[in-house]
C-alpha cells in the first residue's frame, strides 16, 4: 500500500441500527468546520451495494443520481457534501462494494494474487484501504461516511478494512464518529438511550470503539441528561457527544457541531494544527434559509416522480437558494407529469404558479406532460426553466407549436419520421446500460446577445451532464421559424447546449444539469433569473 507524503487524518462516520438519520448532513458538516479552520478536507461516501455506482439505482428509493466532475454517477449524499464543503468532488468521493469486488476479481484474473487464495480479509479488505488511502493522499483531513447500518452482512468487510486501517495508522491518525438515534415515547414523556446503546455494542463486538457520539433525535430536544448515561454505557466523552434534534434546515448542523466545540475535539484529538474558524459566510446561509420574506413565488415542478422529494433535491435545492438571494420565499409546487394531460386540478396547479421547471430525467413515462408543460409556458410568456429533459420537451414542443407534427423524442417513439431529439451517434446501443452516458464537466460557447450570454455574463462557461439524447442537428435550420434559438453549444459547435425562445421574457433550457452547481453561498445564475423573471413580470 502507498505511503502518502504527508500523513491524511481519517474520520469515520458510522450509523447505528437504523438508516437515515443523517450520516450525510454529519459528515458535511464536520467537513465544513474543520474546512473553516484553514484544513484541506476531502470526503468520501461507502455504499455497501454491489452496485458499481449509483448510476442504475431507483431514484424513488435512492433520490438522485448526483454527477462528479469527471463524470461519477454517485449517491445523493455527494451533492451534501459539495453543497457544504464547497467543492467540487471526483469519483473517488463514491465507493461502492461492487467497484471494489470488481478491481479484486480483475487483479485476480490478471495474477496479481500470485496463486495465493483470493479472501475477505486480507484481499478485499486490503483492496478497501487502498480505495480510502488514495481518495486521501495530499488532504489534511479525509472524511469517510459507511452507508447502512451497524449489523449489515454488506457493511461488515468495509468495517473490518478501516478497523485494519486504525490498527496500522494509530490513534493518533484515525478517528471514529458514530451516530446514534434517541427515540421520544410520548406515553412516559422521555427520550430513550437503550436503542444508542445497542448501536455503540454492536460497533464495539466489531472491534471499533466509537470517539464521537451524535445523537439524533425529533421533537422537543432531549434533556442534557441523557449525555452522562450515553456516556458511561458507550466509554465516549461527555464533552465528545452531540445532542441534534431535527432543525428548521439541515444548514444548522454544522453552527450547532460548531457550538458543541466539536471541531475543537477533533483537532486536540488528531493533533491538527488550525486557525480561528471562520462561520460567518455560513451564518448568513442560515439566516437566509430561516428568514421568512414578505413575498413568496410559487414554482411549478412538472415531475415524474411526485412521492420522494430526494428524487429532485439539487433542484429543489437551487431553486430555494435562488430564492433566497433575490430575498423571496419560494413554493415549490409538485405537478405530476403523468397525469397532467388527462386531469384538470393538475393543469389547474400548473396554470397557477408563477414559473415552470422542467427537471431531468429517463423513460417515456410522464414525456408528453412535460411537453405540454413546456409548450404552455412557451406560448403563454410564463418564465420557464428546462434542465437536461426539460431541454428535450421544450424543443419538441416548439416543434409542435409550430406545426411540425409528429415532433418527438427517440425515447417516445423510435420510428417517427421527425425524431427532433435522438441519441448521440455513440449512445445507439447503449439505452440500457449505465455508465455510459455523456457525464461530467463539459464547456459550451454562449452566443452574444443572447439571454444565455446576460445571465451568464460570459463567452464560455462549463456545465455537468448526465444524458444520452441530443437535439437532432437536421433540424436546427428550422429552430427560428418554431420560436426558439440555439443560444449555446459545445466549442466545435456541434452539440445544442442551451436553448431560448426567441420573444419570450424568460424561456431558457440547458442540456447540462446546473442544478448539481447552485451552492448555499452560490446560487446559480440560471435559477436566479427565473425569480427574477417572476419578480419582474
Amino acid at each position: 500500500m502507498a505511503v502518502n507524503a504527508k500523513q491524511t487524518k481519517y474520520i469515520f462516520v458510522i450509523g447505528g441500527v437504523l438508516s437515515g438519520v443523517g450520516k450525510g448532513i454529519t459528515a458535511a458538516s464536520i467537513g465544513n468546520i474543520l474546512k473553516a479552520r484553514g484544513l484541506s478536507i476531502n470526503i468520501q461516501k461507502y455504499d455497501p451495494y454491489l452496485n458499481v455506482d449509483a448510476g442504475l439505482l431507483n431514484p424513488r428509493e435512492h433520490g438522485e443520481i448526483f454527477v462528479t466532475k469527471d463524470g461519477a454517477e454517485t449517491d445523493l449524499d455527494v451533492g451534501h457534501y459539495e453543497r457544504f464543503l464547497d467543492e467540487d468532488l471526483t469519483q473517488s468521493s463514491s465507493l461502492m462494494s461492487g467497484r471494489v469486488l470488481l478491481k479484486v476479481i480483475q487483479d485476480e484474473r490478471a495474477g496479481k494474487y500470485q496463486g495465493e487464495d483470493v479472501q475477505i480479509i486480507p484481499h478485499l479488505t486490503a483492496a478497501i484501504q487502498d480505495f480510502i488511502s488514495e481518495a486521501g493522499k495530499g488532504f489534511d483531513v479525509h472524511i469517510v461516511e459507511v452507508g447502512g447500518t451497524v449489523g449489515d452482512i454488506e457493511s461488515l468487510s468495509f468495517l473490518e478494512a478501516i478497523r485494519e486501517m486504525n490498527l496500522r495508522l494509530g490513534r493518533d491518525d484515525c478517528l471514529f464518529v458514530q451516530v446514534v438515534y434517541l427515540p421520544y415515547l410520548g406515553t412516559s414523556g422521555e427520550y430513550k438511550t437503550k436503542p444508542a446503546q445497542n448501536a455503540v455494542r454492536g460497533l464495539l463486538s466489531l472491534g471499533i470503539a466509537p470517539d464521537i457520539l451524535i445523537a439524533r433525535s425529533e421533537s422537543k430536544p432531549p434533556a442534557r441528561a441523557v449525555i452522562p448515561k450515553l456516556s458511561l454505557f458507550s466509554g465516549v466523552e461527555q464533552r465528545a457527544i452531540v445532542l441534534i434534534p431535527n432543525a428548521p434546515t439541515i444548514y444548522q448542523v454544522p453552527l450547532t457541531l460548531e457550538d458543541a466545540k466539536i471541531a475543537d475535539f477533533i483537532t486536540e484529538r488528531l493533533s491538527l494544527r488550525s486557525h480561528k474558524p471562520d462561520m460567518n459566510s455560513w451564518k448568513r446561509v442560515v439566516k437566509n434559509a430561516l428568514t421568512r420574506y414578505r413575498r413568496t413565488v410559487s414554482i411549478g415542478v412538472i415531475a415524474k416522480y411526485t412521492d420522494n422529494q430526494d428524487t429532485y433535491y439539487c433542484v429543489f435545492e437551487a431553486l430555494r437558494t435562488a430564492a433566497w438571494d433575490q430575498q423571496v420565499n419560494v413554493d415549490i409546487v409538485w405537478v405530476n407529469a403523468e397525469n397532467l394531460l388527462r386531469d384538470k386540478k393538475e393543469q389547474a396547479k400548473m396554470q397557477a404558479v408563477d414559473a415552470i421547471v422542467v427537471p431531468g430525467g429517463f423513460g417515456r413515462r410522464g414525456l408528453e406532460g412535460k411537453i405540454y408543460a413546456a409548450g404552455y409556458a412557451l406560448t403563454n410568456k410564463i418564465p420557464y426553466l428546462g434542465l437536461c429533459l426539460g431541454l428535450q420537451m421544450a424543443v419538441i414542443a416548439a416543434a409542435r407549436w409550430a406545426g411540425l407534427k409528429g415532433a418527438t423524442s427517440v425515447e417516445l417513439d423510435e420510428d417517427s419520421p421527425h425524431k427532433v431529439i435522438d441519441y448521440m451517434a455513440d449512445q445507439k446501443d447503449k439505452a440500457n446500460t449505465g455508465g455510459s452516458m455523456r457525464l461530467g464537466d463539459y464547456p459550451c460557447v454562449l452566443e452574444r446577445g443572447t439571454l444565455a450570454r446576460k445571465i451568464y455574463g460570459q463567452e464560455k462557461i462549463v456545465e455537468r451532464h448526465r444524458h444520452r439524447c441530443e437535439c437532432a442537428n437536421a433540424y436546427r435550420d428550422q429552430y427560428e421559424g418554431w420560436g426558439i434559438k440555439a443560444s449555446g453549444t459545445s466549442p466545435d459547435g456541434h452539440l445544442v447546449e442551451v436553448i431560448e425562445a426567441i420573444d419570450h421574457p424568460y424561456f431558457i433550457a440547458t442540456q447540462a444539469h446546473p442544478e448539481l452547481l447552485s451552492r448555499p453561498t452560490r446560487p446559480h445564475p440560471l435559477f436566479v433569473g427565473l425569480i427574477k423573471a417572476v419578480l419582474n413580470k
